[in-house]
């Protein structure tokens, strides 16, 4: 980087790859724990699987986001998943290979996937 276009086109290019946007009535928001035990646990490439699926389908009104420490963390990583009108559910020992279900279930279908939830881990 060498000047402050270089860096507002990095910004540019990151909040589109993270699909931020200003949020509205019909967002769903994906919550990926990225704390250190998240990311000790494998948080990164989960979030990056949902950012990947979630761009392959084009789907427009999901925003994946970082967060802090969601509290449990000896069931890393994890992602809670806010659907409007629905209550939160909060996915956990997630592997990338999970997420396609998860989009496709849960995001599109509204299903949730309950053998991959914090109740059906515990």
């Amino acid at each position: 980087m060498k000047s402050l276009d270089d860096l507002k086109a990095l910004r540019e290019r990151m909040q589109k790859q993270m699909n931020v946007r200003e949020s509205d009535e019909d967002t769903i928001k994906v919550l990926v724990g990225m704390a250190t035990c998240g990311i000790a646990a494998g948080a990164r490439p989960v979030l990056q699987a949902f950012l990947q699926e979630i761009n392959k389908r084009g789907l427009k009104n999901v925003k994946v986001q970082q967060t802090g420490c969601i509290g449990v963390c000896r069931l890393e990583p994890i992602a809670e998943v806010f659907v409007p009108g629905q209550e939160k559910v909060t996915y956990v020992k997630l592997k990338p290979e999970m997420v396609p279900r998860i989009v496709n279930d849960h995001l599109v279908n509204k299903n949730v996937v309950k053998e991959y939830t914090i109740g059906a881990a515990e």
